[in-house]
């Protein structure tokens, strides 16, 4: 009975791991290796420490740096320093108008904050595209990610 239900709250922290990975705020990586380790528990899956370590290490790096790509982005396609603040803000603030702010969040903070420091509006708006291009290329890997726990979650049930 106890492995029923330790299963049950597996798939429901796999589900949550694919939804938060295409939902900042909601730790995608992380919730999908939590139903790793839960169903690790339970007489279904016996995965060894060293996976266990591994896969933990891949899901606290993909959410780090989850949080950086969007900035990265704005700077790789030649946003300043305001670009980049300006896409952190914007995701923070995005995340109380989820899900569309999520995405709109970091390009417009991108784009805002390069106008206001008086950069053209094609220099703002190709400093915003690199904050939306970053979003989009995290948000990719995170659902990689939980693909990959999926599929050893599958396989260590079956």
């Amino acid at each position: 009975m106890t492995d029923y239900l330790l299963l049950s709250l597996a798939i429901i922290l796999l589900i949550g791991g694919f939804i938060g990975s295409v939902i900042p705020g909601l730790p995608g990586p992380p919730f999908a290796y939590l139903s790793l380790v839960v169903l690790h528990l339970t007489r279904f899956a016996d995965f060894t420490p060293r996976f266990l370590l591994i896969t933990g290490l891949v899901a606290a790096a993909a959410t780090a740096i989850d949080w950086f790509v969007p900035m990265w982005g704005a700077k790789k396609f030649g946003g300043s320093k305001y670009g980049v603040i300006g896409a952190a803000i914007g995701l923070l603030v995005g995340l109380f108008f989820a899900p569309p702010g999520i995405i709109v969040g970091p390009f417009l903070g991108a784009f805002l904050l390069e106008l206001l420091h008086k950069n053209s509006a094609q220099h703002a708006l190709r400093a915003g595209v690199g904050s939306l291009i970053g979003f989009m290329f995290g948000t990719g890997i995170k659902l990689a990610i939980a693909a990959i726990f999926a599929y050893h979650f599958i396989k260590g049930v079956f």
